[in-house]
């Protein structure tokens, strides 16, 4: 027989497995990489396939078995044989924490105490170091560090662990860490615990890890860490020693527990703890970002500190993409670099998830959580740009879909060139020359001019999608459904009337949309200066009530009287909780990306429904105006009242479509479906209809996900 096996089946020690596998049943064959695939001929067909079944390593998924019989005539044993360079799709494997047994042996007496580059077929880096496909020492960054004889006895010896693991290595013949200042390097043989020790007394480090690099800093540090970095409320992550250490500062629930020690090692929004330290660590909110050490690097850092957690946060120039250049960080102006020789071939940030009951949500998907694919059941090869912010791209080719890691922020330096580079990576990984390339239809997103080249550079075709109907196409892909109706909430995206979107209800599949209902649009003062500067939201506002405003001099408020009829208009959710945040007096200006209503969800949390808040839609416009005024009840209350109420007519608006046409979901998507309260308001709402409601599972609620949806949009078209 000769056996395909699809899925992530290279990498993750699968080859060694199979022939483990084999060689327990007596049975005869050779087993090789074909491209993404691995392919088998053996005399026991049937029952090696359920040794396979039965040994899977953790790292290792099985999509598809296709067996032919071809009849064996080879040699008596079995082998493992040389890859070869062809066969159509992916099997890559994202990278995995390092396991408990490298961690032991990283921490016991050895060869390899105290190296931390220790990792084996179950666990390490894996699509942060790798060039192409297959997967082999000769295509990862590995490929410049020569076997040693010790490691070259583990990669032969088939009762290893790390038999053919191919980025095998020890302090011998494998990469090596190295300690710097602002002067050059630091001649000290203990680099990671030289560090320790500088870090526990204070000092301001970045630390290269896998996929990129992290500044960080112990927690007595972080009111200095802000001052330094220019953050003054962003939330910062945490990196806890273990979990003990983690629950002095957060509450995770079970689910989260697991979330935060899973291979993937995401960072976990949890309950946090009310302390000095936890809100400097994320100012107004009621959550923090925590996550536990994942490298050889991280783990041997601990053992030497005396601090049981760190910040942890992403090393860039504000706003720009994560450095993985050593000598380009200097710039950083950090007073310690803890660099290593290992090149870092495709850059990830840490994926940040938060939960909705037992349901994860990603806010961003990176790190430990690509490459991965989705089923889409269309032929064809396509390219999603992604819109403007949060931004990634996505590659559908042969029946899925295959995202990009998160890129970041489309209009800083330095972005688009990242964007243009993960797409040709993903391009290259896959094979496959795509025919169909789908933009944003905001005509100023820095995207749209890779997007023109690349569609020339491929000899394809070139199309708009609507940001929001690419929000509610990626809700439909992520559930495997044809058609819903979906409320498409967030911060703003390109209407096709040239307005600005963001309260939405729109009815559609993937080959059109229809907008159904919205909320009732305000004139954006100063256009973007009004994003930044909420007063201008509630001076809008109340002109459109006809009441006073005293946030501005007479003069500011005759010029922005003017430009009421002259400024870009907006039915955005995001704003009309910008404007609330700023009433009940929680945020006054935005500092960074969706601050008002982060710290706005507080206030949600608490707040009990209350009378004279109501609201209504008239012909299709959900009133939002007419809720903002004087009020003797409780801050909490107002802000609950408001949001509840505008839930109920958007769940009403589209109940009522979705009972119209015979379609079966009610779905929720975009960045302000990350709030929790909201979220919740509308699980309970859809449950008094007859619908169910639609969620998200493995794509990002927000902006993350806008290209996964434009990429089944081009497929449609095509």
């Amino acid at each position: 027989m000769r056996i395909l096996i699809r899925g992530t089946v290279q990498g993750v020690g699968f080859r060694p497995m199979v022939y483990r596998s084999a060689v327990s049943i007596g049975a005869s064959g050779m087993v090789w990489n074909n491209g993404s695939d691995v392919v088998i001929d053996t005399d026991k067909g049937e029952e090696l396939i359920e040794a396979i079944e039965a040994n899977l390593p953790p790292l290792a998924r099985i999509e598809s078995v296709e067996v032919t019989d071809v009849g064996y005539g080879g040699p008596k044993g079995f082998s493992i044989v040389g890859s070869k360079q062809c066969g159509e799709g992916a099997s890559i494997p994202a990278d995995s924490s390092i396991c408990d047994d490298c961690i032991r042996e990283m921490l016991s007496p050895g060869r390899r105490r105290g190296y931390p580059f220790t990792t084996c077929t179950n666990c390490g880096p894996r699509f942060t170091l790798l060039k192409g496909m297959p997967y082999d020492r000769p295509l990862t960054a590995m490929d410049r560090f020569l076997l040693c004889p010790d490691c070259e006895k583990e990669f032969k010896d088939p009762v290893d662990r790390r038999f053919h693991h191919q980025t095998i290595c020890c302090p011998k013949c494998g990469p090596k860490y190295r300690l710097e200042d602002n002067n050059g390097i630091i001649d000290v043989k203990d680099p990671i615990g030289r560090l320790a020790r500088e870090l526990d007394a204070g000092c301001i480090a970045v630390v290269k890890g896998w996929g990129g690099m992290h500044i960080c800093c112990n927690l007595d540090r972080l009111d200095a860490m802000r001052g330094w970095y220019g953050r003054k409320e962003k939330p910062f992550a945490i990196m806890a020693r273990d979990m003990d250490s983690l629950r002095r500062y957060g509450e995770p629930t079970e689910d989260e527990a697991e979330l935060l020690k899973s291979p993937n090692r995401p960072i976990v929004l949890i309950k946090k703890i009310q302390s000095d330290i936890t809100e400097l660590a994320s100012p107004g909110l009621d959550n923090i970002g925590m996550f536990l050490p994942y490298t050889g690097m991280h783990h041997l850092l601990f053992s030497k500190l005396r601090h049981d957690a760190l910040v942890m946060t992403s090393a860039n120039i504000p706003g720009e993409p994560m450095i993985v250049d050593d000598t380009k960080v200097k710039e950083l102006g950090a007073d310690y670099y803890l660099l290593h020789d290992q090149p870092i071939l495709n850059r990830a940030d840490d994926t940040v998830v938060r939960m909705l009951g037992d349901r994860t949500q990603y806010i961003r998907r990176s790190r430990g959580c690509v490459p991965y694919h989705l089923p889409i059941g269309r032929k064809g090869c396509a390219v999603g740009m992604g819109p403007q912010e949060n931004l990634t791209a996505a590659i559908a080719f042969n029946g899925s879909i295959w995202p990009t890691q998160y890129i970041g922020n489309g209009e800083k330096i330095g972005v688009p060139e990242y964007l243009e580079e993960a797409i040709e990576t993903q391009i290259g990984f896959l094979n496959c020359k795509p025919t169909m390339f789908a933009m944003d239809l905001h005509p100023g997103y820095a995207n749209r001019p890779i997007a023109k080249f690349l569609a020339q550079e491929y000899g394809a075709e070139l199309m708009e999608v609507q940001h929001h109907w690419a929000h509610a196409a990626s809700l439909m892909v992520d559930n495997s459904i044809d058609s819903c109706v979906a409320l498409t909430i967030d911060g703003t995206g390109h209407g096709d009337d040239g307005t600005a979107w963001g309260g939405e209800v729109l009815d559609c599949d993937l080959d059109s949309y229809r907008r159904v209902a919205h909320l009732e649009c305000i004139p954006l003062l100063g256009s973007e200066r009004a994003l930044y500067d909420l007063r201008r939201l509630r001076f809008a506002i109340d002109s459109m009530n006809g009441a006073e405003n005293h946030d501005f001099t007479d003069s500011e408020a005759f010029v922005l009287h003017k430009l009421m009829d002259r400024s870009v208009m907006t039915s955005s959710f995001g704003r009309i909780l910008d404007a609330l945040a700023y009433s009940l007096g929680v945020c006054s200006n935005r500092t960074y990306d969706g601050e008002p209503a982060m710290k706005l969800e507080p206030l949600l949390n608490r707040g009990r429904m209350v009378e004279g808040f109501e609201t209504e839609t008239v012909n299709g416009v959900v009133r939002t105006a007419h809720l903002f005024h004087d009020s003797i009840e409780r801050k909490e209350d107002i802000a609950y009242s408001i949001v509840h109420n505008i839930m109920e007519e958007l769940v009403q608006s589209a109940s009522e479509e979705a009972d119209r046409k015979g379609i079966d979901g009610i779905g929720l998507t975009g960045g302000v479906s990350y709030n929790r309260t909201i979220s919740r308001m509308f699980l309970d709402l859809v449950s008094r209809t007859d619908h169910p409601p639609v969620l998200h599972r493995e794509v990002p609620n927000g902006d993350g996900g806008v290209s996964i949806g434009q990429t089944a949009i081009a497929l449609s078209r095509l």
